[in-house]
């Protein structure tokens, strides 16, 4: 059945944008959340990029009383290792790849495709990048975990690995724990991805040196591309 493409906020740099980040956001929260993000990741250097900030559906939500807000999937329990539903995983997972399609159809091949999120909407990032056959520019994931646990890196492919990851988390976040995140981070690590890891004191959020980490990882992937 065909994938009903989510709605989109765009923002581009340039003219005939040759690549693409594709920007998930967190629970509750839609796409204009990471918008502002924009200029202060921006480096002069950069080839025209266009920027998409997908909105999230509305759904129940089980942690919050079943109270219908965005999310990429229910949140039935705050143990990292039954918090997200594998379904719901699975449809945002089809959504992302049609986004990323659409870039293709748009003249942006995959391989220029950068795969971000934080939160929840970082945990889609991982489990769609790392399911992929044809590799993207390279997956972002802020403040995040592997959602569904070891399932999510059952099957891998050789292509899947050759994408580099940049994760960043906080030493005191209290929604997705820091043990979670390294913990993901370790799995990603022993199947053989290429992970830059980073973490500062701080919680549940971005701060304005994991964006100046984040900028120099995109800036060789620039390079590299």
């Amino acid at each position: 059945m065909p994938v009903e493409l989510p709605e989109t906020i765009e923002r581009s740099t340039g003219e005939a944008p040759g690549w693409s980040v594709i920007w998930l956001h967190g629970l509750g929260a839609d796409g204009n959340d990471f918008v502002p993000i924009v200029p202060e990741l921006l480096r002069p250097e950069w080839p025209a990029i266009r920027f998409v900030f997908p909105h999230a559906p509305v759904r129940a939500v089980t942690i919050n009383g079943g109270a219908r807000m965005r999310a990429w999937y229910d949140i039935r329990d705050m143990d990292l290792s039954n918090r997200a539903d594998a379904e719901g995983v699975d449809q945002s997972i089809a959504q992302v790849g049609a986004l990323i399609a659409r870039e293709g159809e748009r003249g942006v091949p995959p391989a220029r495709v950068f795969l971000a999120g934080f939160s929840q909407g970082g945990a889609i990032a991982l489990a769609a990048g790392i399911r992929r056959r044809e590799p993207l520019a390279g997956l972002i994931a802020l403040s995040t975990y592997l959602p569904l646990g070891a399932a999510t890196l059952q099957p891998l492919t050789a292509q899947a690995r050759t994408q580099p990851i940049f994760m960043a988390h906080g030493l005191h976040d209290p929604v997705v724990p820091y043990t979670g995140g390294k913990r993901s981070r370790d799995a990603l690590r022993d199947a053989g991805f290429d992970v830059d890891w980073h973490a500062w004191p701080m919680a549940h959020q971005v701060c304005a040196e994991e964006i100046g980490a984040l900028s120099a990882w995109m800036s060789r992937r620039f390079a590299q591309g």
